[in-house]
Parts: structure tokens; C-alpha cells; sequence
């Protein structure tokens, strides 16, 4: 099947490095709401998440869809992307967007190790996806900026030295369009919090670092705006489109582990003197989930495609994620039924698993989100909201 399969050579050296982190390493992770910590370190240090990054600053000049190899490899492998996705497409923003000198600063530390771009502050509690309706705001005054406001589920702040921060630089009253008066800051964050920002942790049903932010006052050097003022949410988007694209490949790594794991229990579990997988009632779930998965993976690579291309990719992007999400779920609910009561036990990891791929039901946009998209921007619908 690897060779098949787009970049085997790349596919190979990671697997060869997950070697390295059997189930079990993942399973004590879990175990310990811990952070994979030696796992990201040894992806960093092989050059993994800088694979974006131009080769002038450290990095291996590769695309979106080199990227999405990797994250998807990550999962297929047993993991969980979650953990250090956010600097591929964190990065790709500051790479698309910021300014020369941003670039020559940033770039070169994080595709090193020496700086971890991992969080991106967007979501608030009262707005959810309504981005344009953010209320957290940043007033200039003099060289710097004053953030007030709040965000919730930021992730990866408790190992991330930079966060990309989204706020609404002229009042929504002001602007002629909704999507206009945002703007996009880089945060040192070890400079802010206890300066003007706070964080608390939020305890959730996966094992997923992620966090609400309070914004007290909390200044900003000006020079850390990233592009021209009030364009960030344009800016932002270009990112999601990347988020999304790297989330479905997440999926189909997730729905490739499961539909593996389970065909091989399926060929090995004897009951009634035969092997289990020799029952249709088996098999069909499997090979629908296979199936779907396969197709799933046909829209990652035009989303990759066009995204490399820079081309518009808005549809694509959001429908490789549905698809991909919708794959891995029906996956899991197989593996989880195919291994019967061995499945919720903690030691075959597919019930780990199994919480890990359902967030993408809800994250980083909601299937419903995705929909009302296609039916506007594609369908040309009037839209529902």
C-alpha cells in the first residue's frame, strides 16, 4: 500500500522516527493529561514542523501538502497532530503576511527549535465562529498597542513562546464592512502573561492543551502587527484554510489507524471457530469506512493543491475537513465495534483514539459551519445566518 501512496520516502522517515514512541508512550501521555513533550521535541529537531518554512530561514521550502504528510503520519502513526499543528499554519500566516524583518527574526528560531509558534488567539466566548463580531479590541497609543478583551480555547499556550492574536482595531460602528477594522498581532508570551494577560487552563474530555485568556491592558509593541492594519481578518482566513486542510489529513491518519487496527483484530479474533473478519457484518463497515476515507483523501490534495498555488481554496479546504472528519468518525465507531469490549479499554488505545478524532466533529468549524458554507459560496443559497 506505501507505495501508492504520495511521498513514501517522506512517510518512511517519519515512521521510522515514531519507532521511537510506541502505544504506550502515547497511552502514559493520555494517562497523565500530559504533553508530548519528547515526541514534538524530536519532530522539531528532524525538521517536521519547519517543512514550510523557506529553505533561506532554516526550513525545507516545501508545501501545504508536505505539511499535511507530516500531521497525517503523526496520527496514522498513534498520535495526536493536536499537539503541535497549530505552528504549520501559525507559521504560514507569518511567513504570507508579515514583513520582511518580522520574517528574519522569527522564521530562522522557530524552524530550529528555539521558538515554538504553537497558539493563535481568535475565538471569544460571545462570538464563537461570528469572528467578525470579536469584541477583544487593541487601541493604539503611541508605539504600542493596548489589548483588552478575552479568547477562549486557545490551545498550546503552556508550550508555545508566540501566539498570532486577533482584535479589532477600529470599532465595528466604523467600518463599512464587517470583516474590515481587525488586525493581527504577534505575542511574546512570555512577556505577557502576568502583564496584562492571564490564563486558565480548561480541563476537556480529550487530552488537549487548551486554555481561556483574559486581556487586562495587555501592551503590544507596534512593530508587532503583522501586514496593514485593519486587513487581519483576510489574513486570518488565508491561515484557516491551511488549519482545515491540515486537520483533514489529521483525520484520514486517524481513519487510517482505525480501519488497520481493526482489519488486523478483525483477521486475528476467533469466535465461533472463525476468524471474526470473515463475516460480512464485519468487513462491509470496514471497507465503507476504507472507502470513504480514500475519497476523503482525493480533497486534502486539491485543497493542497490549489492552497501551494495560491490560489483560492476556501471550498476545498472546508470540504476536504468535512469529509475527512466525517471518515474518521464513522472509522472509529467501527474500530470501537469491531474490537467489541476490548475496545474500550485503555490498553488497545482505540477508545484514546476514539476521543481524539471526535473533536474535529466541532473543531476547528463545525460540520453545520462547513454546510452553511458550501451552500452559500458554492450553491450560491441565501445565506442562513
Amino acid at each position: 500500500m506505501m507505495n501508492q501512496e504520495r511521498y513514501p520516502e517522506l512517510r518512511a522517515a517519519l515512521r521510522d522516527l515514531f519507532k521511537r514512541f510506541p502505544d504506550e508512550y502515547f497511552r502514559k501521555i493520555d494517562d497523565a493529561r500530559a504533553y508530548p513533550e519528547a515526541c514534538v521535541d524530536a519532530l522539531t529537531r528532524a525538521g517536521w514542523l519547519a517543512v514550510m518554512i523557506p529553505q533561506e530561514y532554516g526550513g525545507a521550502g516545501l508545501g501545504l501538502a508536505e505539511a499535511s504528510v507530516v500531521m497525517e503520519e503523526v496520527n496514522r502513526c498513534g498520535g495526536n497532530a493536536g499537539a503541535c499543528h497549530g505552528q504549520m499554519y501559525n507559521m504560514g500566516t507569518l511567513l504570507r503576511h508579515g514583513s520582511d524583518e518580522q520574517k528574519r527574526l522569527y522564521l530562522p528560531k522557530i524552524a530550529s527549535g528555539d521558538l515554538r509558534l504553537q497558539s493563535m488567539g481568535v475565538t471569544e466566548p460571545t462570538t464563537g465562529t461570528d469572528t467578525t463580531k470579536i469584541k477583544t479590541t487593541a487601541v493604539k497609543q503611541g508605539d504600542r498597542y493596548v489589548v483588552n478583551g478575552q479568547k477562549v480555547w486557545i490551545s498550546r499556550i503552556q508550550h508555545s513562546d508566540l501566539m498570532i492574536l486577533l482584535a479589532r482595531t477600529t470599532p465595528l460602528k466604523d467600518v463599512k464592512r464587517k470583516s474590515e477594522g481587525m488586525s493581527i498581532f504577534i505575542v511574546d508570551l512570555h512577556q505577557a502573561i502576568g502583564q496584562g494577560m492571564t490564563v486558565n487552563p480548561i480541563r476537556n474530555m480529550v487530552n488537549h492543551e487548551t486554555n481561556e485568556l483574559f486581556f487586562d491592558n495587555l501592551e503590544i509593541p507596534a512593530e508587532n502587527l503583522i501586514g496593514e492594519e485593519g486587513k487581519g481578518f483576510k489574513y486570518i482566513l488565508d491561515g484557516l484554510n491551511a488549519e482545515r486542510t491540515l486537520i483533514a489529513a489529521e483525520c484520514i491518519g486517524d481513519a487510517r489507524w482505525f480501519v488497520e487496527r481493526s482489519a488486523r483484530y478483525a483477521s486475528e479474533r476467533r469466535v465461533f471457530d472463525r476468524p471474526i473478519g470473515q463475516n460480512q457484518g464485519v468487513q462491509f463497515p470496514l471497507a465503507e469506512a476504507h472507502i470513504e476515507t480514500e475519497a476523503a483523501d482525493l480533497m486534502r490534495w486539491r485543497a493542497c493543491e490549489l492552497f501551494d498555488a495560491h490560489q483560492p481554496c476556501g471550498a476545498e479546504a472546508n470540504m476536504a475537513k468535512y469529509l475527512a472528519a466525517k471518515a474518521s468518525w464513522e472509522a472509529a465507531n467501527t474500530a470501537i465495534q469491531t474490537h467489541g469490549g476490548f475496545g474500550f479499554a485503555c490498553e488497545y488505545d482505540i477508545e484514546r483514539k476514539f476521543r481524539e478524532t471526535r473533536l474535529y466533529q466541532v473543531a476547528p468549524i463545525s460540520t453545520n459551519l462547513i454546510l452553511s458554507y458550501v451552500a452559500e459560496h458554492v450553491l450560491d443559497l441565501p445565506r442562513s445566518f
